[in-house]
């Protein structure tokens, strides 16, 4: 699922409405070559028509190209919105509706000063719940999700009190999405799976887009990987709402495609998601229905990205001028940068940092739990000369050494710096992200 949040730099001038073929494929050549991803895809969408360019291993035997399957991760949350802007216009179901009118009567969903979750709250990432359920303990962490059962999470959902009120605060939560998709399958009678392939995937022709793989798309299906080494395909289970889906560059430019016209199939179901529900950060970024909301110097962009054990997505376009982006990749190394430079060259892209050398013996101080809240914490493990990092619900990582203390990943655009005093085992380490410093104490 979603293993960063963005927050891209959009130029000052006027938008061009065409993108560039060129700049994409030095882009992903360049990133390719820097060690810092195996295959990426990238399609491209504006007056012109849609392009693809694609450069590295599939990993599968096959070129890559439009019909590449991957994992598609965390845009499945906007699959899952869709749904509900679909079942609000058909009368299924209201945006305010509490989640509560729509799960087991056994289920006891949690409020807080007279306020109930609702499907908006759900949809727009500030119900109150937390990124990952505290009873969420994989047997297999290659694939952490495969276990983790409905009656689990309704388990959870059924102990767990709001430190806020419902609808307070974004804070993004694939726990939410999970409960948003089982409420919407428990209306409609039937799976979540079911419901996206009738609701989405048929009427807008999506040949390719999937969760469970018929053999014609498990042949494409590019083989994931993480820090360079093969990876595991996820299966999500009661968090299939949240990041189940696979899908190909070609099925993801018709997506957005669809996501921009204005009298194509679901084009009033679009037009509800894409709508701002909720500031996130006041004049910069919003949130509608799923799809994050960017906005700067009068121009707006809609986006979300996704990732996994072994891959990493983004999907994001510019009503004003009908251009879109996709980009989807083989390993978990981050490409959102890519993409956001595609639809504005003046967005930087994120240099390639450099690796130094740090003795065994320095990294066994960072080994240990780090806590970021009640419910999320970094572990850090070494093997051998390699330090990993993995945060609760979320697959291990590796962090390369920039020097003794300082650490950069190659998976999101992140830093860690290691707190400590002379040569004593690290108290803390703060995470460097999207402009935030957030500082994780270490665990006793």
């Amino acid at each position: 699922m979603a293993v960063a949040m963005i927050l891209p730099v959009i130029g000052r001038g006027p938008a061009a409405q065409t993108l560039s073929d060129s700049a994409a494929r030095a882009a992903v050549e360049a990133r390719i070559e820097a060690g810092m991803g195996v295959g990426i895809v990238a399609g491209l969408l504006d007056a012109g028509g849609a392009r693809i360019v694609a450069f590295g291993q599939s990993g599968n035997g096959r070129p890559l190209d439009g019909k590449t399957v991957f994992e598609i991760g965390s845009i499945s949350k906007v699959f899952t919105s869709l749904i509900l802007a679909d079942m609000v216009r058909r009368g299924e179901v209201a945006l305010d509706d509490p989640v509560a009118t729509y799960l087991p009567p056994t289920v006891k969903v949690p409020a807080r000063s007279g306020r109930q979750i609702t499907l908006l709250d759900l949809a727009t990432q500030s119900s109150g719940l937390p990124r990952m359920p505290a009873n969420f303990a994989p047997k297999d962490p290659a694939n952490p999700y495969a276990d983790y059962t409905t009656a689990e999470l309704y388990a959870f959902l059924s102990s767990y009190e709001l430190p806020r009120d419902p609808g307070a605060r974004y804070e993004y939560s694939n726990l939410g999405f999970a409960v948003l998709g089982a409420a919407l399958a428990q209306r409609a009678g039937k799976s979540w799976e079911a419901l996206v392939q009738e609701r989405i995937i048929g009427p807008l022709g999506l040949r390719d887009t999937r969760v469970s793989l018929p053999a014609s798309m498990r042949s494409r299906l590019a083989a994931g990987h993480a820090d360079g080494k093969p990876a595991a395909n996820w299966d999500l289970g009661a968090f299939a709402p949240a990041g189940a889906l696979r899908s190909t560059a070609d099925d993801m430019l018709r997506f957005i495609a669809a996501a921009m016209d204005s009298a194509g199939p679901l084009a009033a179901d679009f037009r509800a998601t894409e709508q701002s529900r909720r500031v996130i950060t006041p004049g910069r970024l919003e949130i509608g229905l799923g799809w994050h909301i960017l906005r700067i110097d009068g121009r707006t962009v809609v986006w979300h990205n996704g990732g996994t054990g072994g891959y990493h997505a983004f999907a994001g376009f510019e009503p004003a001028t009908g251009r879109g982006v996709v980009l989807l990749a083989n390993s978990t190394d981050d490409i959102d940068d890519i993409g956001v430079h595609l639809l504005d060259p003046q967005s930087p892209l994120r240099p390639s940092p450099r690796a130094v050398a740090v003795a065994p013996g320095v990294l066994d101080r960072y080994v240990g739990r780090y806590a970021l809240s009640p419910t999320f914490a970094i572990d850090v493990t070494r093997d051998g000369t390699a330090l990993f990092i993995q945060a609760t619900g979320q697959s291990k990582l590796r962090i390369l050494p920039a020097s003794d203390r300082e650490f950069f990943l190659t998976a999101v655009d992140a830093r860690i710096t290691f707190v400590q005093a002379g040569d004593s085992a690290a108290s803390a380490l703060i995470l460097h992200q999207n402009g935030v410093d957030q500082t994780a104490r270490r665990s006793p």
